[in-house]
């Protein structure tokens, strides 16, 4: 089991959040916590940096939906970056690939021509 740490920065699209370690149960209160504590301007896109996230079980996939549906409420967009492969494979087979906007890199995910979809 690896801790889950979360780093909050702002980019010039809007918010980027590092995900790192697992993302469960035990761990998913925290990234509520720290979604609910940003504020997504309209037309702004929060980024969930997910490079180094090891684990993600339904609680994480939860908090994501969360993620997406508090963004939604305040007018911005949301995107998930650096999907690792197995969470890549749920979102698929749940149909949650078409629900979020999916870059290969937070890099690419704030480029300024990806925010203004």
């Amino acid at each position: 089991m690896s801790p889950l740490t979360i780093t909050a920065r702002d980019a010039a699209t809007g918010p980027v959040i590092e995900i790192v370690g697992d993302l469960d149960y035990d761990t998913a209160p925290r990234l509520r916590e720290v979604v609910d504590g940003l504020t997504v301007a309209a037309g702004h896109l929060l980024v969930l940096d997910l490079a180094g996230l090891n684990f993600c079980d339904s609680s994480g996939i939860n908090a994501l939906l969360s993620a997406r549906s508090l963004t939604i409420q305040q007018g911005g967009h949301i995107a998930l970056a650096a999907v690792p492969a197995n969470t890549a494979r749920i979102l698929r087979v749940v149909g949650l690939d078409r629900v979020f906007t999916i870059h290969l890199d937070a890099a690419t995910a704030t480029a300024t021509t990806s925010a203004t979809r």
